[in-house]
C-alpha cells in the first residue's frame, strides 16, 4: 500500500483493483498524471475516464456541485453534469459532464484511494484491449508499474450509465444490470 501512494504522490501510474477488474490509476489533482497514463494506455486524451473514490463524501468533497441523489456505489461508472467543468483533463471533449466512480474496493485499495480522496482511473489494459481480471492478465508495459494485487477479480468492468439527460441511458452493459443492481 505504502508503495502505491508513494508512486500516486510522485504522479505516476499504478494498478489498482476494483470490485470488477484491474484499473490503471493516477493522482487526480493535475493534468500531468493524467497526460503520462493516457500516453501508458496508448488512449486518446478527447476520450474520458473516470474519476474514482473510496467513498460518496470523498467523491463529493472533489466535485461539490454533483448531484448525491444520482451517484450509486458499487460497479457503476456514472456519467453525471460537472457545472463547474472541474478535473477537465479527465473529461475528453466534454468538461461539461464527468464519470464518477464509487466502488466496492478491496481493503488496500480503498485505503490508497481514500488517503489521495479521489484518483483518476481507467481498466488497466492498453486501449482496446481485454479488460485485466487479474495481474497476470496485464499487458507487459503495466506489469512495470506498482501493482497491488489482491488476487483474481470478477473480471467484467462497471456498468457505464449517462445520467445527463432526463432518462438514464446504458452506454456499456457490464457487471450489474442498471437500475436494480442485479449481477450479471
Amino acid at each position: 500500500m505504502r508503495e502505491a501512494l508513494a508512486a500516486l504522490r510522485r504522479g505516476e501510474s499504478v494498478v489498482l483493483p476494483t470490485d470488477t477488474v484491474y484499473g490503471l490509476c493516477c493522482d487526480a489533482a493535475t493534468r500531468e498524471p493524467t497526460e503520462r497514463l493516457y500516453a501508458l494506455k496508448r488512449r486518446a486524451l478527447s476520450q474520458p475516464s473516470a474519476l474514482l473514490a473510496a467513498s460518496v463524501d470523498d467523491l463529493l468533497a472533489a466535485v461539490p456541485e454533483l448531484d448525491a441523489e444520482r451517484v450509486r456505489t458499487g460497479p457503476f461508472t456514472l456519467i453525471l453534469q460537472n457545472p463547474a467543468q472541474r478535473f477537465p483533463w479527465i473529461c475528453g471533449d466534454t468538461p461539461e459532464k464527468i464519470g464518477v466512480r464509487v466502488p466496492d474496493l478491496p481493503p488496500p485499495a480503498a485505503s490508497v484511494v481514500a488517503e489521495l480522496g479521489v484518483v483518476v482511473a481507467t481498466s488497466a489494459n492498453l486501449h482496446g484491449g481485454p479488460d485485466p481480471a487479474s495481474p497476470d492478465d496485464l499487458p507487459p508495459e503495466l506489469r512495470a508499474l506498482v501493482v497491488v494485487d489482491v488476487g483474481p477479480l470478477p473480471g467484467t468492468p462497471s456498468t457505464v450509465v449517462d445520467l445527463t439527460g432526463d432518462e438514464p441511458r446504458v452506454l456499456r452493459e457490464g457487471a450489474v444490470a442498471w437500475p436494480d443492481g442485479e449481477v450479471r
